[in-house]
């Protein structure tokens, strides 16, 4: 089966999503005798990140109309690629440009399409993938029997895994007129690593009491090398900015470590985080639902717990 992986970047700057996309498509191909293909959209002077993760074969359009998002556009380019290569399969990050292309790409290209998927696929007989269902409390497994298939890949899915190669990059532009969209202002968040990417999370919640103490979840976000993050009601009361909300109706994420600070752990912060792979709670309460989820848990005030802890991560990265 060949398989195409659109590769997001941002500013010309690759994505941690856009690896972990290439590995995965990278390894379906290994596995049921295809080709692979990575597809870049919009302006990029330096392709040379993508030769790490084992796909040779890039196609590059240039159009200085793809450098900001047009669901048509990106659409239109992305249904000629897969015709032209033949594709069987095509890999999209879970993310909000995933998101915004896979309805419009399975009309088009008359495809299955499984969002959130969270492992590689069985393809022994046919082809089934996992993700997870009601909150993460379940994982279901899905056949997709169409002869093109679309997937939107979750972050920390795949384990990244470096496979050197020489890239063999066709760079083009397809003559595109600008589309429909006019994007007058973007605002993004700068200097940290957005939460859907992170491996690392120090999240907390009201028991800090308020704003001005936040330095202390913040000094331990820095020692981890993690991003911040908040429980709803932190957000809301405007002590955090909304961009760091994650639960249900907030940011989902499955980062490798979630520290949760303060924060109960009602079923609604839970199903925004629970596929996180090592969740560790610090709480004064023994009876707060979120130890029921934790992996390690620390009853104690955090004002004491959290300083301690940021100073034994020191102590440990100073050692080693």
């Amino acid at each position: 089966m060949n398989v195409l992986v659109l590769a997001e970047h941002q500013h010309g700057t690759f994505k941690k999503s856009a690896f972990e996309c290439i590995t995965y498509g990278r390894r379906v191909a290994t596995t049921t005798g295809g080709n692979a293909t990575v597809l870049v959209l919009g302006p990029v002077a330096d392709l040379s990140p993508l030769a790490a993760y084992g796909i040779a074969s890039v196609i590059h359009l240039k159009d200085d109309a793809l450098a900001t998002l047009d669901s048509q556009l990106y659409t239109d380019a992305i249904v000629s690629v897969m015709h032209r290569t033949e594709s069987g399969l095509l890999i999209l990050a879970n993310s909000s440009t995933g998101k915004q292309l896979a309805g419009g790409l399975a009309v088009r290209l008359q495809a299955g399409l499984v969002s959130g998927v969270n492992a590689l696929p069985e393809t022994g007989d046919g082809f089934s993938v996992s993700k997870t269902v009601f909150s993460g409390k379940a994982d279901v497994r899905l056949t997709i029997n169409s002869p093109v298939k679309i997937i939107t890949l979750m972050s920390n899915s795949v384990p990244l895994s470096t496979e050197p190669v020489t890239l063999q990059i066709e760079a083009e532009s397809l003559g595109v007129n600008p589309g429909r969209v006019r994007v007058k202002q973007v605002e993004r968040v700068e200097g940290t690593v957005p939460l859907p990417e992170a491996e690392r999370v120090v999240s907390a919640g009201r028991g800090m009491k308020g704003p001005e103490n936040w330095g202390i979840i913040e000094d331990l976000a820095t020692a981890l090398q993690a991003t911040t993050a908040c429980s709803r009601p932190v957000a809301d009361s405007g002590w955090r900015p909304h961009h760091e909300h994650v639960g249900q109706t907030g940011l989902a994420i499955r980062p490798n470590l979630y520290v949760a600070v303060g924060i109960s752990g009602a079923i609604q912060h839970l199903a925004g985080v629970n596929n996180s792979k090592t969740i560790v709670v610090i709480n004064k309460d023994p009876e707060a639902p979120f130890f029921k989820a934790a992996d390690y848990g620390v009853v104690g005030d955090l004002f004491e717990v959290v300083p301690k802890l940021t100073e034994a991560v020191k102590k440990f990265k100073a050692g080693h």
